[in-house]
């Protein structure tokens, strides 16, 4: 479990502390952009892989269990996870000013539809649902050390993006921020924005869900867990 809380100290570390701080900006300046972003790169793949295998040994071990998850949780919970792989697919193929080197996006007219309607950090709350659902459907102490980093991650991350876009693009941030929302239809429910659905892109939708229905088959082969209790697709 040590290791566990040592990859996730890390992972949050290297996002919040050296990304979200004016840290990144002084590590740039001595070693330039595009070598960040690869030594990044490297060392959140590497944050992911650790809290993987720690994650699988801990589970493995003693690991305490808060509560035992009812029924329910495990049967709704490919609804939920439909819901968040709508967002995060959805978000990642829209065009977006909260994207690394997309801050022009913010300046055009029609940047606003679709996705960024009902959140201007889709991507983001997707990975939040999914983190946050296998918390409540799991209940065990590796498991809230686990997601629960990601979901931290996740939300924490939208406001940290939101206040950096802010103090690089000004004026251009305050007009795409007004007519958009961090919060999930927010912007929509205060009257700022309406919700489209045409516009969200069925191609977006169906790849959506081929990605949804990809992982929902492989999940049993992928992480030794059926997405449905006693559901084995072969």
């Amino acid at each position: 479990m040590l290791s566990l809380w040592a990859a996730a100290a890390f992972f949050l570390g290297i996002h919040l502390v050296v990304a979200g701080s004016g840290l990144r900006g002084r590590i740039v300046g001595a070693i330039g952009e595009r070598a960040w972003l690869v030594v990044f790169s490297l060392a959140s793949l590497g944050g992911i892989s650790w809290l993987a295998m720690s994650f699988n040994e801990a589970t493995a071990g003693p690991n305490h269990l808060y509560w035992a998850p009812p029924m329910w949780t495990l049967h709704v919970a490919p609804l939920v996870m439909l819901v968040a792989t709508f967002f995060a697919v959805v978000g990642i193929t829209t065009p977006n000013p909260t994207a690394v080197g997309a801050d022009a996006l913010a300046d055009k007219p029609d940047t606003v539809k679709g996705m960024l309607r009902i959140t201007r950090h889709p991507f983001l709350w997707g990975a939040a649902i999914w983190a946050l659902w296998h918390i409540v459907a799991n209940g065990d102490r590796a498991s809230i050390i686990f997601f629960g980093t990601f979901a931290l991650l996740a939300i924490l991350g939208t406001f940290s993006i939101d206040e950096k876009k802010k103090k690089r693009m000004g004026e251009a941030w305050t007009g795409f921020a007004a007519k958009t929302s961090n919060l999930p239809f927010a912007a929509i429910f205060a009257g700022r924005n309406q919700l489209k659905i045409g516009e969200l892109g069925w191609w977006r939708i169906l790849f959506a869900l081929v990605v949804f229905g990809g992982l929902f088959y492989a999940h049993l082969w992928l992480f030794g867990v059926s997405p449905v209790p006693g559901f084995t697709p072969y």
